[in-house]
């Protein structure tokens, strides 16, 4: 499940079925949040549609959005955070090693990125951890956006290898299926610049037969 906007207004959320491509459901949102995402699992339960795993980004609080059903991160916007932080090409060692582990993300298994975490922090506590006076005489960390980089990668740890703990249900590792979905519907309203809200939504809905 994922939602794409249309300029500042026009927003589509979609969930869609991992397995057999079908669009499930779909909502206009003005804004994502965690409560129109949980409006469309409790509709899509409600059309007696089994659940067995949800795929999302990271958002704050949509991953313990729903108890009991197995949540993956993509781990495609978890790259996309830490790069945030450390850019594509970080300077500082300790940055390219977290960056060089994060590349890995999709392409090891959860022991051994795992590990690797924790052997890259033991590594580089004390630099992490490194601390200095600033202007208004508070203590403050150096190294923030590392921290944060790292931070996040602890906090989104739990949800970033569901798919290798429950392969029997084939889970994707991220959302690139509905990603894909949303870069070919924008390509294709390109075509047809110039459409009214209106009719810009008939275009979407006959794209998205949910």
């Amino acid at each position: 499940m994922d939602t794409t906007y249309f300029g500042r207004k026009l927003g589509v959320m979609v969930f869609k079925d991992s397995l057999s491509g079908q669009i499930l459901y779909k909502q206009y949102v003005k804004q994502e949040t965690n409560k129109e995402y949980l409006a469309g699992i409790e509709e899509i339960t409600r059309r007696g549609i089994k659940i067995q795993s949800i795929v999302c980004d990271g958002r704050k609080g949509l991953l313990k959005l729903c108890e009991g059903i197995p949540t993956q991160m993509c781990q495609f916007h978890q790259v996309a955070i830490v790069r945030r932080y450390l850019t594509k090409k970080p300077k500082m060692q300790a940055s390219k090693e977290l960056w060089d582990h994060v590349l890995l993300l999709s392409k090891t298994d959860k022991e051994s990125f795992e590990g690797g975490l924790a052997g890259w922090h033991t590594k580089w506590e004390s630099f992490l951890n490194e601390k200095k006076i600033d202007g208004n005489g508070k203590n403050r960390y150096v190294h923030k956006k590392l921290r944060s980089a790292y931070r996040s990668l602890k906090t989104n740890l739990p949800w970033l290898f569901t798919w290798y703990d429950k392969m029997e249900l084939k889970i994707p590792n991220t959302t690139n299926a509905i990603d894909g979905h949303f870069a070919d519907l924008k390509n294709k309203l390109r075509n047809h610049n110039g459409l009214s809200a209106t009719r810009k939504k008939k275009f979407i809905d006959e794209f998205l037969k949910a």
